[in-house]
């Protein structure tokens, strides 16, 4: 058994396919079999069914589990060896919201980068809750999120404070109150966020304390989404302040004040508790920990 095996099995994982998997590892798709066929018989097992699309057996994602925490524990290996060398450099898997990854992180990373251009870094888009869960599990080495829950398996740090306001088109006919009450806004057609994202499960908070039913039109999975819809008054909605700044300058979105909503959220980077840092990864933290609060919330 070696590492490359092991990637292989990893990757056509993922992909469904030898072909594609090949594809991704440089590798011939008979190359691609030949490592799974001798990984197999090294151990006995069968761990890919072969019928279109592959799905890996029982054994396979037995073996799969196992072979991810194998590749970890290589890759930490090289890390720690390669910060012997007191230069930060490596690789960072982030993972964030798409809003926050648009509003905040091309300033972020464009200075880290001209900083320290040995560090790569990766963003992978997600989910608040997913954010947590792949944090924790290793899939991603740090987050940036919506810090509303508890972890004990996570360490936090607060880097800005966001809130979710109302927003509806210029036409819309709340568009010219100067404010309005969550009771205004029961009849209301919404264009909610998807169910997994901070924003949404603050807004059904409010709406349950209230024992409302929010009159939802439309469910979208990113707040870019959203305000297309809003844009186009199809509907109202409540979402970041932040995602909506360079809309609000423009005049293509209104922001109605609702008492009920004036609740500030922190923003915060999230990290495995107890896990070794690298040195990116120590470089990335200490700067975003760093920063003041008019790094990320400055208009662009």
């Amino acid at each position: 058994m070696n590492m490359n095996q092991l990637e292989t099995l990893v990757t056509i994982s993922k992909t469904m396919s030898f072909r594609k998997a090949g594809e991704l590892l440089n590798l011939t798709q008979p190359a691609v079999s030949a490592q799974i066929k001798s990984l197999e018989d090294e151990f006995k097992t069968v761990l890919i069914d072969r019928n279109q699309p592959v799905t890996l057996t029982d054994s396979g994602k037995l073996f799969l589990e196992h072979a991810e925490r194998i590749l970890r524990v290589v890759e930490d290996l090289k890390q720690r060896l390669s910060d012997l060398n007191q230069t930060p450099q490596g690789h960072i898997h982030l993972g964030t919201t798409t809003s926050i990854a648009m509003q905040i992180l091309p300033r972020v990373l464009s200075y880290f980068q001209n900083q320290f251009p040995m560090i790569k870094t990766s963003i992978h888009s997600m989910s608040s809750t997913q954010i947590m869960t792949s944090v924790e599990n290793g899939s991603v080495d740090i987050g940036i999120g919506y810090l509303l829950e508890k972890n004990p398996h996570l360490e936090t740090s607060i880097l800005y404070y966001d809130s979710f306001e109302l927003v509806v088109s210029p036409d819309h006919q709340l568009a010219k109150r100067p404010h309005t009450t969550i009771e205004s806004l029961r009849d209301i057609p919404f264009i909610m966020l998807s169910p997994d994202t901070a924003g949404r499960r603050f807004v059904d908070q409010v709406f349950r304390k209230f024992r409302m039913e929010p009159h939802i039109v439309m469910e979208l999975s990113s707040s870019e989404e959203v305000k297309r819809m809003v844009e186009l008054n199809l509907g109202a909605a409540i979402i970041s302040k932040l995602t909506v700044i360079n809309e609000l300058r423009l005049g293509t979105i209104r922001m109605i004040p609702v008492a009920e909503l004036e609740i500030n959220h922190p923003v915060g980077v999230i990290y495995k508790s107890g896990r070794y840092l690298s040195s990116a990864l120590q470089q990335f933290l200490s700067d975003l920990k760093g920063m003041p609060e008019t790094n990320f919330i400055g208009s662009e």
